[in-house]
């Protein structure tokens, strides 16, 4: 069973005390979640955030748009391609260039492995907040070494990759790429079937998950709900789909929707999610069109502004960028996915019953990262 272990313990009136969860630990990892409860009811969660505020968007403007990629990525190291991404396809609307269709799709299979990489790290944490400790976790940490070992044969890195770059990518598919990633889909699309069987459809698991934190499709739209925690409460948006962008443009796949809006149903459009990533990369390696794989682009950006998005693992991730015409950024804001979701969190107490014991769960369930909200 999932154990909360408190920091701290402050008595207020009325029988209820006020319990801070971090920020060293398990659970809330680098930041601290206040929770009023009576110690079995909870009244209300308040999200301290900025333990881990490194100025990222500051340093942004110290640095040229090249140099730059690497501080964008310490956002998120779980997902570092998509913080990439939307950073790198703001410099190119403010060129008016586009990569290259080859590179495109490059693009488009690193986003996809990225999206599973973090999936596979969400879904075991969330397992693992409701008992499932180590099992699942150690099943999913075992099963997305098949596309760390791509990301590396590709890119020479496991995590942070720095890859995706104005005018295209840095290197062109190495030889036995495709042949390789073929049979890692083959193995991930079984290992998924095997999640449904022994985790999802299993009746433990639905105890502690369904029917707990529901967020209805109105608040999840009047919240600011980004990414599978979106869709999970029945709103069909996903920025590949309504803002296409990279190849998803040309590429067949559907919306991973569920209804419920619970915990469960966080964790099922996860996994839904993966089987869509695995039909995605096998397109795009099945479709690769031949010819290069950047374009030269100049050192200075012309003057103005632009906003871009993308579809990260977490939800929606926005890049609102400033040029005045030099070889760096004027200012960069970024509008990081886990900022909005963990206002979903903290609302949740204003609509529905929540017991002290379902904090975890709720918590992985919306998959935060700490570091993306602290930027």
């Amino acid at each position: 069973m999932s154990v909360i272990r408190v920091e701290e313990i402050e008595e207020l009136e009325g029988g209820l005390m006020r319990v801070r969860i971090g920020p060293q630990h398990p659970i809330s990892g680098q930041g601290t979640i206040i929770v009023t409860t009576d110690g079995e009811i909870v009244y209300e969660i308040d999200v301290d955030i900025g333990y881990s505020h490194r100025g990222i968007e500051k340093i942004l403007e110290n640095r040229t748009y090249l140099q730059g990629i690497v501080p964008m990525e310490r956002m998120v190291m779980l997902d570092t391609s998509h913080v990439d991404m939307a950073y790198v396809r703001a410099i190119e609307e403010l060129l008016g260039i586009e990569a290259p269709p080859r590179a495109q799709y490059i693009r488009t299979i690193i986003l996809e492995m990225n999206r599973i990489i973090s999936h596979t790290y969400a879904l075991g944490l969330l397992a693992e907040s409701t008992g499932w400790f180590p099992a699942f976790f150690l099943w999913t940490t075992g099963d997305r070494e098949p596309f760390l070992e791509l990301m590396e044969m590709l890119t020479g890195a496991r995590w942070s990759y720095s890859f995706i770059i104005p005018g295209g990518v840095r290197a062109d598919l190495p030889s036995g790429f495709k042949e390789k990633a073929l049979k890692a889909i083959e193995y991930f699309r079984e290992r998924l079937d095997v999640y449904m069987d022994a985790w999802m459809e299993n009746a433990l698991f639905e105890v502690r998950t369904r029917g707990v934190g529901v967020i209805p499709s109105s608040k999840a739209i009047e919240w600011g709900a980004a990414g599978p925690n979106l869709r999970a409460s029945g709103v069909r948006y996903d920025t590949r789909k309504n803002e296409p962008y990279a190849a998803y443009g040309e590429l067949d796949f559907k919306i991973a929707v569920e209804t419920a809006g619970d915990a469960y149903a966080r964790g099922a459009v996860r996994i839904q999610e993966m089987y869509i990533s695995l039909d995605i990369i096998q397109q795009a390696l099945e479709n690769m069109p031949s010819g290069p794989i950047k374009v030269n682009v100049p050192q200075r950006v012309p003057p103005g502004e632009v906003y871009s998005r993308v579809e990260s693992a977490r939800g929606e991730l926005g890049v609102y960028l400033v040029s005045d015409g030099t070889d760096k950024p004027y200012r960069v804001k970024i509008s990081a996915p886990s900022f909005r979701n963990f206002f979903l969190l903290e609302m949740l107490p204003t609509i529905q019953e929540i017991k002290f014991a379902d904090v975890p769960v709720l918590y992985m369930s919306f998959d935060p990262w700490f570091l993306d909200a602290d930027r």
